[in-house]
């Protein structure tokens, strides 16, 4: 099989291979049984394949603004502010407060892919082989277990750093001081930080689910032959 793959890589790199002769040793090379490296590395590369479309998705202007299944409301515990502050006239600035936390969102996201590829590459065959005839969405279910501690570590300062990048932090800081002054309500000033940082990397996460799924289900979506074979496997199954 070793000998079989470096014949065809050989061949593709020469301009006397002929096409017919490619495609001949190509068709041999798919009908090969899958070995689990092979497996892992087609699962490996339907992952960054759905990660790398994902934040890019989710970084552009409105990825996450404009996305209703990923758009960034206000904090459970931080939606009485909104409320009374709606109340009292102020809505334009809770929704450019929403607008800029989704922004933080969009801009960490230029950075969530190399966090999630570097994660992907410590995936073992097992886990690939696992992975392939599970769940549909067991690639995600895996990366979402096996890194989010892991990723949160690495995200949050990115988030921080977005926050403040975008002023997200000085309109909260605004909002929050204009509701404590409000006669008789609690004053409040939850974790924006937090709060973003897990709201983002469940975003990602989603948009990651969304790939993983069509890869899994529509062949189209199957980009490469490696892909093509490993996914067909699971067809089988």
């Amino acid at each position: 099989m070793r000998k079989m793959i470096m014949l065809v890589a050989v061949c593709l790199t020469l301009s006397s291979c002929t096409p017919e002769l490619q495609k001949v040793l190509t068709d041999v090379l798919l009908s090969e049984e899958l070995t689990s490296d092979q497996i892992g590395m087609g699962l490996k590369e339907a992952l960054t394949n759905g990660i790398s479309k994902g934040a890019d998705q989710t970084s552009k202007l409105d990825g996450y603004y404009k996305n209703s299944a990923i758009k960034i409301l206000f904090p459970p515990e931080a939606r009485k502010i909104e409320k009374k502050l709606n109340d009292l006239g102020l809505g334009s600035l809770t929704e450019k407060m929403v607008e800029k936390l989704n922004r933080a969102a969009e801009d960490a996201a230029k950075s969530a892919k190399p966090i999630f590829v570097s994660a992907i590459k410590q995936m073992t065959i097992k886990d690939a082989m696992n992975i392939l005839m599970g769940e549909k969405n067991g690639a995600t279910g895996y990366l979402k277990t096996t890194t989010s501690d892991q990723l949160y570590q690495s995200f949050n300062p990115v988030i921080k750093n977005s926050l403040k990048k975008v002023k997200a932090l000085d309109y909260w800081d605004d909002l929050i001081n204009k509701y404590n002054k409000i006669p008789f309500v609690e004053k409040l000033n939850p974790d924006i930080n937090d709060y973003v940082t897990q709201k983002a990397m469940d975003g990602l996460f989603h948009m990651i689910e969304k790939e993983e799924g069509l890869i899994r289900k529509d062949p189209v979506a199957r980009t490469t032959d490696l892909l093509k074979k490993v996914f067909a496997k699971q067809d089988n199954k």
